[in-house]
């Protein structure tokens, strides 16, 4: 036991020295760097998501939101800021001052802050409470079982919007394989339906296939079911490849599905396996996906390598530190406003029933900045200011970073119950945290329900019990839903 901690100290500071001194040194050197208060404070940032991070990436527990978390504010608001404030370069044409810079670093670092601090007390009560305590709400939700005749149910839906859409977008399915511009140049409906159209093939197809992958079926029973299941799994796979491929979806979603059906193999839930496969992760988004757009547009540029500063401070993909200060600069002229709170929990009512419906946050600050170009986020730390100001920052992140810690620690303990809703949607949150954090929020409101609303139409509860399965207690052999009639007994 001595030896491990041992291993896990060391491997603690290995991963504190690349993620705070190694990589931002790396940084630093590219450029220069142009001292500032600004600059200092960022370097507190690096640190503190870096360590962080690290701790995730050492932890002796998989925690999949905190990965998901952590290596976005790392990335795309630790080391990117950090390149931008050092090399005075943005991707954008706006600019700002040094005040406003230092006042939207001293914003992250605020809900970094926060975060810790709702994770730090959300274990404390986990502590507290212990394993005899009763189930709360969150934890009964994420303790739902896939039920066999409702997933057959999405499985056929699917598949009826695949047929149906499919041949109705133009070009059919070559189209799938062309770019994400020509797909949408191609819809003649307008922009929203099409969105609709297009989120309403992909969501369904993806947890179908994720489904029968986690439905669990008994040891020599379910005969039908397991027939289905495997007459059904190549079809689902095919279609997922067409409908869920990162030439024809945004690339943090066709990452999503390709992470979350990864780790749906039970083996890369195991703390060393995740430990090896987040490392891999991390190494993907830092050195990959500054190039995976390559499919984006019909017209394709040749790929030209360039450092990870020249891309972070010449990429729109890291815009997010950028937006935070343009964001400071709008709230400055035009104030706060708490009203647009709604706009994400109501995004489905249409403007003409609400004439001052919130506008989409990326929008506005693209506006406000002069930009033709509109598809610019809005970070969660952004969106939160716009409302109230640091009060709303540290509310705000001190419940995700709660609710967050509370998800992982239930995902822990109901990690031996096959066809839990934990063991198909934590994955799947965490992953496309990324996309909540990097916003805009209205913009991702549609796409964040459906992926949610889905897996909880395909389960149904389980019995209340005083605790669903402690770590400490052996795993007991689970009662899995059959469907009537196919010979669901042994």
């Amino acid at each position: 036991m001595q030896d491990a901690r041992v291993r896990s100290v060391a491997a603690v500071s290995l991963w504190a020295v690349a993620l705070t001194v190694l990589l931002p040194g790396l940084i630093l050197q590219s450029h220069g760097a142009h001292p500032s208060a600004a600059l200092v404070l960022q370097g507190v940032v690096v640190v503190h998501s870096g360590g962080a991070l690290a701790r995730v990436l050492t932890a002796s527990r998989v925690r999949f939101v905190a990965l998901g978390f952590w290596v976005f504010a790392y990335i795309w608001l630790g080391l990117a800021g950090l390149a931008m404030l050092a090399a005075d370069a943005y991707p954008w044409p706006y600019r700002t001052d040094e005040t406003t810079a230092l006042v939207a670093v001293a914003l992250v670092e605020l809900g970094l802050l926060a975060h810790s601090a709702g994770a730090a007390l959300a274990a404390r009560r986990e502590r507290v409470r212990g394993h005899t305590a009763p189930p709360g709400r969150l934890e009964r939700v994420l303790a739902r079982r896939v039920a066999p005749w409702r997933l057959l149910a999405l499985c056929t839906l699917a598949l009826g919007l695949a047929v149906v859409l499919i041949a109705g977008q133009p070009g059919r399915l070559g189209a799938y394989f062309t770019s994400r511009q020509a797909i949408t140049e191609a819809g003649g409906e307008d922009a929203s339906l099409r969105s609709l159209l297009s989120w309403s093939l992909s969501v369904p197809a993806f947890w179908a296939l994720l489904g029968l992958l986690r439905v669990p079926c008994r040891p020599g029973g379910d005969r039908w079911l397991r027939a289905v299941r495997w007459l059904l799994l190549p079809v689902l796979l095919a279609l997922n490849v067409v409908v869920n491929n990162p030439i024809s979806k945004p690339r943090f979603w066709a990452g999503m599905v390709l992470l979350t059906l990864l780790f749906s193999v039970p083996r890369l839930c195991r703390p060393r396996a995740f430990r090896v496969t987040s490392a891999a992760i991390l190494a993907a988004l830092l050195f990959v996906f500054p190039y995976s757009d390559y499919f984006r547009y019909s017209d394709r540029e040749t790929l030209t390598v360039a450092s990870l500063a020249d891309q972070f401070t010449s990429n729109g993909d890291y815009d997010a530190f950028q937006q935070m200060q343009t964001g400071v600069d709008y709230a400055h002229d035009h104030g706060f406003s708490p009203q647009n709170v709604l706009g994400p929990p109501l995004f489905m009512v249409p403007r003409a029933l609400w004439p001052e419906k919130p506008e989409d946050t990326g929008i506005s600050l693209a506006e406000y900045a002069g930009y033709e170009f509109h598809n610019l986020s809005a970070p969660l730390w952004i969106e939160s200011y716009l409302w109230a100001g640091p009060p709303a920052v540290f509310l705000v992140f001190l419940l995700l970073g709660a609710f967050g810690r509370r998800v992982d620690d239930i995902r822990h303990r109901l990690r031996e119950s096959t066809g839990a809703l934990a063991a198909l949607l934590v994955p799947a949150f965490a992953f496309y945290q990324m996309v909540f954090l990097r916003g805009s929020l209205l913009a991702i409101a549609g796409p964040l329900t459906l992926l949610v609303a889905v897996p909880l139409l395909i389960t149904t509860p389980v019995a209340r019990a005083s605790r669903f399965r402690s770590s400490a207690m052996p795993a007991a052999t689970p009662r899995h839903a059959s469907i009537p009639g196919t010979g669901g007994h042994p």
